[in-house]
């Protein structure tokens, strides 16, 4: 047996509690362990809070997908959950219809590697004038582009990626561990 299911939401605050209750009662229901659990609704979180934040124009509230004469995809007023969970995983996918990524998502290394990063840079600095081996290094304390590090840090594997024309794609799975009776259980 598995569970799939797909959530359009409109890019309001209220939608990112609302995909996280609904993603930890489904698993809740199916048995998966909370600590499992807990971890795929906080990287959900996240990823549906850029979706709200960064999904496009706020004004037009039309249905997902809706590419009318009059509204371009960047303007649409909402956004898709997808989750599957199956005996072993669960993949989840959220999707806007915004701008999508910087082309170059690359240039700032993942969180796991920030900190060997410092290290060597203050162990082996660079040559006055010399270029940077990347680009644009964000501090941990900044006040954007932490919810991409979290869901890497959360989640087994981790997606970012754009649709042409249609907004940012970002998807993650996590391998699941079951709770003694669980429905899923393999």
């Amino acid at each position: 047996m598995s569970i799939w299911w797909s959530l359009h939401l409109r890019r309001e605050a209220a939608s990112v509690p609302l995909a996280r209750r609904f993603l930890l009662g489904t698993m809740e229901t199916a048995g998966v362990d909370p600590d499992i659990s807990f971890d795929l609704s906080v990287a959900l979180s996240e990823a549906c809070a850029n979706a709200v934040e960064h999904g496009g124009d706020r004004s037009g509230l039309g249905e997902y997908g809706d590419c009318g004469a009059e509204r371009s995809p960047a303007d649409s007023g909402q956004y898709r959950v997808t989750a599957y969970l199956d005996g072993e995983k669960c993949r989840i996918e959220v999707a806007d219809l915004g701008p999508g990524f910087p082309a170059r998502r690359a240039l700032r290394p993942a969180a796991h590697t920030e900190h060997a990063e410092h290290i060597e840079r203050a162990q082996h600095p660079e040559p006055v004038g010399a270029q940077p081996a990347f680009a644009a290094y964000i501090p941990c304390v900044a006040e954007s582009g932490r919810g991409l590090d979290l869901i890497e840090q959360l989640a087994d594997h981790v997606q970012f990626g754009n649709r042409p024309g249609r907004g940012a794609v970002v998807s993650f799975d996590k391998v699941l561990k079951w709770r003694e009776g669980a429905l899923l259980m393999v």
